[in-house]
């Protein structure tokens, strides 16, 4: 979002965000704002469909939702305006001029491509792994994601903390676009990933993020180099209780069609209506990549013993003294929500009603939110 040009400067516009490195448009499914509301920062304003998954867009800005230019139904490209924000007092002159203009913009193509994140690579004890950055700030945030994921599962949430800060999605050894080889696939050998990334990159401090087994894994990273660490966000966190829904890891990795597939992806989510075609699709391509098997294996070795998790996270968590805050989704059917207890009194934790496994894509503002609460560690 920003100033609209040669238009008042109170006038903002929202655009249509870039969540993905593939995203070029996106379809408004539902507005759920009407002119004339008034919205603030995390004010849900509409619900946009892509490709790849649905999610909601939130307000940046403070004022009144002056002019909707995208309406329900309708597709925008990347970047190009769907609505703007101003306050009352701007007369409805201005407001009209600036969705002309934005509207003119749309018509003709004229549209500046958001730029989205920059991809890299880095070369880690042998391994190159893949990683996405946004924003350019003095923090870094270093997002890490879980078993069977990738960077692109930060998509809703690394774009707004982005603002003031460096922050870098990383896929882990055996997962999306980097190095397949995942060594013995243990704790230790992930989480010197992660550290072995902070040393490539030249990071002396950053503030871990982790989802599922990622928390485990920036877990142990920070045990291991309490120094390198400012603060934990432990995302559904996996090594908190033995309990975990072996049946969904397992058939995850044995999972060879879409019909055998779909049915544990829909596990991760509250709102089943979030696996689409295209994420079950871009999954079956990615467990078809030549060494992703064995590696997917290899770490379901880490992750269960028997039918119960084989990690054990907690003393490794004792160790650390950063800042950390836990967030994690009521309706989990893969790893139930553990005591708050467990994680000690200084933890702030958060459980985050009609949200699954995946939280930080069905409630992003709760995750960034949680995230934040530690970042001035």
């Amino acid at each position: 979002m920003g100033a609209l040009s040669m238009a008042d400067e109170r006038i903002r516009h929202v655009t249509m965000p870039k969540w993905g490195l593939s995203m070029t448009s996106g379809t408004i499914t539902e507005w759920l704002v009407a002119e004339g509301d008034p919205v603030t920062p995390g004010t849900e304003l509409a619900e946009i469909d892509t490709e790849k998954i649905a999610g909601t867009l939130e307000s940046e800005e403070q004022g009144v939702l002056r002019g909707i230019v995208v309406p329900a139904g309708s597709a925008a490209p990347v970047g190009g305006t769907i609505a703007v924000i101003a306050p009352a007092e701007v007369p409805d002159a201005e407001i009209d001029a600036a969705v002309a203009q934005a509207r003119e913009q749309l018509e003709s193509g004229a549209v500046e491509t958001a730029a989205g994140p920059v991809v890299a690579e880095a070369e880690v004890g042998g391994r190159t792994l893949s990683y996405a950055t946004l924003g350019d700030g003095a923090d870094v945030v270093v997002l890490v994601h879980g078993f069977g994921g990738d960077k692109n599962s930060w998509l809703f949430v690394q774009e707004p903390l982005a603002d003031g800060r460096t922050v870098h999605a990383l896929d882990l050894p055996g997962h999306g676009a980097s190095s397949k080889d995942v060594g013995d696939g243990s704790l230790r050998t992930l989480a010197g990933a992660v550290t072995g990334f902070l040393d490539a990159l030249g990071i002396e401090r950053a503030h871990l993020v982790g989802h599922s087994l990622g928390g485990a894994v920036i877990t142990a990273a920070a045990a291991a180099a309490p120094d390198r660490v400012r603060s934990l966000t432990l995302v559904a966190p996996a090594g908190f209780g033995p309990e975990v829904n072996a049946g969904y890891l397992r058939g995850f990795v044995e999972a060879s069609t879409r019909r055998e597939l779909r049915p544990h992806l829909r596990q991760l989510f509250a709102d089943e209506s979030q696996v689409t075609r295209q994420l079950v699709d871009d999954l079956l391509k990615f467990k078809r990549i030549d060494g992703v098997q064995e590696a997917l294996k290899t770490l379901l070795g880490t992750l269960l013993a028997g039918d119960e998790q084989a990690i054990d996270a907690r003393p490794l968590l004792a160790e650390v003294s950063a800042p950390t805050a836990v967030v994690w989704g009521r309706r989990d059917q893969v790893i139930p929500v553990a005591a708050p207890e467990v994680f000690g009194d200084d933890v702030a934790f958060r459980v985050v009603e009609d949200a699954g496994h995946m939280v930080h894509m069905e409630n992003p503002a709760a995750t960034r939110q949680a995230i934040e609460s530690v970042l001035g560690g």
